[in-house]
């Protein structure tokens, strides 16, 4: 069980955000329009918004 959380709590995060870049490119190729470009822009979005926010921290 605590190699489980210690998994969770390294990877869990990276994951979502790929999942998330993943889901906004595949929404931005299929989609024409309306609901679905707005779904790519926010998918594509907060993964870049979360590495900005990163970044500026670090300094």
């Amino acid at each position: 069980m605590k190699h489980r959380h210690a998994f969770r709590r390294m990877w869990g995060w990276p994951i979502v955000l790929g999942v998330l870049t993943a889901l906004g490119l595949v929404s931005a190729l299929f989609s024409d329009g309306g609901l679905g470009d707005v779904l790519a822009w926010f998918a594509l979005g907060l993964p870049v918004g979360v590495c900005v926010w990163y970044g500026w921290r670090r300094t």
